[in-house]
């Protein structure tokens, strides 16, 4: 809103006076601002520049991580699929070779699953104060464009406000659907490649791998969010329920 103000100076001039754009931040200085306006604007901006690019640092590193572990499902999944298919060339020379690569991919497949319940546990709190904070901002955002139809000039800075929790709520539930699916492409591999024709003691190495594949692996938050596409469709129309609750009341 801040930044947007000075745009609308440039791009959507009037030959009318505007407010100085610091009055829309509750802020005392206890100095007076009209003499240190220039200095207010500076200190302003410089939090808001710096807490943008803090947060998208943030973001940026959990989705690293996130796709890091993406990446140790895939290699656990590559491994036993080669491991197989090395057995059915030659059985004889290969059962050590074959034994040693199922063991590193079920070691590999459970430390992305460890890595992910640590990140997780870590971040749970964060992450149910930006799900709160991402549906209440959209849905007071609807309602400020529902009450802005009559000055297009205003409607520009909640749109994007919008556009940008959307984007944030739809990339963090689609990288944890990502997760999900690497997940599961593993137990797939193992269905698919022919296991049963391995010796005995790699076949009940492999079985134990599919008996964990009986549990469904997600990323829950306190038990209760279950990151994933439909839970993103879900906070969608969470906080357009909220928006039409506050329309409704400022109609009575």
């Amino acid at each position: 809103m801040y930044i947007w103000t000075y745009i609308q100076h440039i791009g959507l001039p009037k030959n009318e006076s505007r407010l100085n754009p610091s009055v829309y931040f509750m802020t005392e200085y206890f100095i007076d601002k009209e003499k240190y306006s220039y200095l207010i604007t500076l200190h302003v901006l410089a939090t808001i520049y710096i807490g943008t690019v803090s947060l998208i640092a943030t973001g940026t590193m959990l989705i690293a991580y996130l796709q890091h572990i993406c990446g140790m499902f895939s290699i656990a999944s590559y491994r036993i699929e080669q491991a197989i298919n090395i057995l059915q060339k030659d059985i004889l020379k290969s059962e050590n070779m074959v034994y040693k690569e199922i063991t590193y991919a079920i070691d590999i497949h459970r430390k992305a699953i460890k890595f992910t319940d640590f990140l997780i546990s870590n971040f749970e709190g964060s992450f149910f104060f930006l799900i709160a904070f991402g549906v209440t901002c959209i849905s007071l955002n609807l309602f400020r464009l529902a009450s802005y139809t009559d000055e297009i000039e205003k409607l520009v800075a909640p749109f994007l406000m919008i556009n940008v929790l959307y984007a944030y709520l739809f990339l963090a539930n689609y990288t944890a659907q990502h997760i999900t699916d690497h997940n599961e492409c593993v137990f797939a591999t193992v269905y698919n490649v022919q296991w049963y024709k391995a010796p005995l003691h790699i076949q009940k190495i492999i079985l134990f791998l599919l008996q964990r594949g009986t549990k469904p692996f997600h990323i829950s938050i306190g038990g209760i969010f279950v990151a994933s596409l439909e839970s993103a469709a879900t906070l969608f129309n969470t906080s357009i329920y909220y928006f039409t609750v506050l329309c409704s009341t400022r109609e009575n």
